[in-house]
């Protein structure tokens, strides 16, 4: 099976990804903008550098005459240690520097406007500016040119360092975006986690409505989890309404056809028909019982999860559960023995009854004729015991088996059971009663190592 993705997960990723994408085009618009910045003060330079040349022009004698500035080349070593070229053309003539050093024209230069160009000369790339500026020599004024050039390994360093600045500041830009989405989408989800906390407090059974502010994203899960918890309550009611009505109209009638047989029994003289009648009476008892404890198991599963929990003395339902089966124990001959005290306990009633019934009927269906059960109540150490022992054949889970781990799961009976009716469901009633109710079930054999006693431990209140 796939893992589930989160759904943090999920945003904060897509909250890194986009500031990875924000990283990236910031790195990229700094990293063009440094190289721009570069090459324009590299052109600037160049232009000052060139203007300066150019106002050391002058004429004498009809001659044009320069004498070239120290400051014009300073500039240029300032910001690097790039080669610098220049020269100075008047008109077609050279008058100095680099005589092969290309210009930079315009389409249609002006005096005083610089041009700049970008070409390659000895084998290195250079930045070029050309200005012009006319002089007047003898009758006529001349064009005159002069073209700095410089080489653009500085430019590439500074852009390159800037570049690194640069990118480094995009990766701790990413970090700290990383850290902000993780934090922001913890406080994003928050709201949800409350509400799936105050849900996991609840109880089985508590299905009432969340009233709890959220945000307007979780506004209609909220409604359709009140909704949904609303029809479950309603089914759970139904279900429960069900199963009360159901043990009561199987119930009735079982006993009535049983009680019918009983008196067919007594006033039949055939042989025969006293046997069918007597089979007819086990298929009833047996009926009847697995239907009972069926519908027992299910209150049980119901009613477990939300305890209606009151004040009891164990010694009433003692009392009122050995008067109930006191007309099943008559049948076989059995005396029911109460030794009890005053034992009070919190718990809801239905389910301690249907525990202790069940345990009773055990020990009335097991225990041969003419002998007895004894109902013992007492308090020991914070606890309500209720130890209910017969003089029946005692506990047998089977080769090799735990008596209480297996004759306590559901639908398991004892290998020694066979041609007694029962349904293996007594046991687990009780143990998952005397669970809900924070208890225990201790199984073990008689006072005198003979026999079964069910002990039903309750904490006291």
């Amino acid at each position: 099976m796939r893992a589930p993705s989160s759904i943090g997960r999920r945003l904060t990723l897509l909250l890194a990804g986009v500031a990875a994408l924000l990283a990236a085009l910031s790195w990229a618009m700094v990293t063009g903008i440094a190289r721009q910045a570069a090459e324009r003060t590299q052109d600037n330079v160049l232009a000052a550098s060139a203007a300066t040349i150019a106002e050391t022009l002058r004429s004498d004698r009809g001659e044009v005459r320069l004498e070239l500035p120290y400051s014009a080349f300073a500039m240029l070593g300032a910001i690097s240690e790039d080669r610098v070229f220049y020269r100075v053309a008047a008109g077609d003539a050279h008058l100095t520097g680099y005589a092969d050093l290309p210009v930079a024209a315009a389409d249609a230069p002006r005096p005083g406007q610089v041009s700049f160009a970008t070409g390659a000369y000895r084998g290195a790339t250079v930045r070029i500016a050309s200005v012009t500026r006319q002089v007047l020599a003898g009758d006529a004024p001349v064009t005159v040119t002069v073209t700095v050039a410089q080489t653009r390994t500085g430019v590439a360093t500074i852009a390159r360092d800037l570049s690194r600045l640069a990118a480094i500041f995009a990766v701790a830009l990413f970090v700290l975006a990383v850290g902000l989405s993780a934090v922001a989408t913890r406080a994003s989800l928050r709201p949800l986690n409350e509400i799936a906390a105050a849900v996991s407090r609840r109880g089985p059974s508590d299905l009432r409505p969340i009233r709890r502010a959220a945000p307007a994203e979780l506004v209609s899960l909220l409604v359709a989890l009140n909704r949904l918890m609303d029809r479950l309550g309603q089914s759970l009611r139904r279900s429960e309404d069900f199963i009360a009505e159901a043990a009561h109209r199987v119930r009735t009638p079982l006993a009535t056809v049983r009680a019918q047989a009983e008196i067919a029994l007594r006033s039949a003289d055939d042989a025969a028909a006293r046997d069918r009648l007597r089979g007819m009476i086990r298929a009833l008892d047996e009926s009847s019982r697995s239907a009972g404890q069926l519908l027992d198991h299910a209150t049980v599963a119901f009613r477990a999860d939300d305890l209606a929990r009151a004040p009891i003395d164990l010694a009433d339902i003692v009392a009122r559960t050995a008067a109930a089966l006191e007309p099943t124990a008559t049948m076989k001959d059995i005396t029911i023995l109460r030794e009890t005290v005053q034992a009070r306990v919190a718990g809801d009633p239905v389910l301690l009854d249907a525990a202790l019934r069940n345990v009773l009927d055990n020990a009335i269906k097991y225990s041969p004729e003419d002998t007895t059960v004894t109902l013992h109540v007492s308090r020991a150490a914070g606890t309500a015991r209720i130890a209910v022992c017969d003089e029946g054949p005692g506990l047998d889970s089977g080769p090799g088996g735990d008596p209480v781990d297996a004759l306590t799961e559901r639908f398991r009976r004892g290998s020694n059971t066979e041609g007694v009716v029962g349904s293996g469901l007594g046991l687990t009633i009780a143990r998952e009663v005397l669970e809900a109710h924070g208890g225990r079930l201790e199984l073990g054999p008689g006072p005198e190592g003979t026999g079964t006693c069910v002990t039903l431990v309750l904490p006291s209140s």
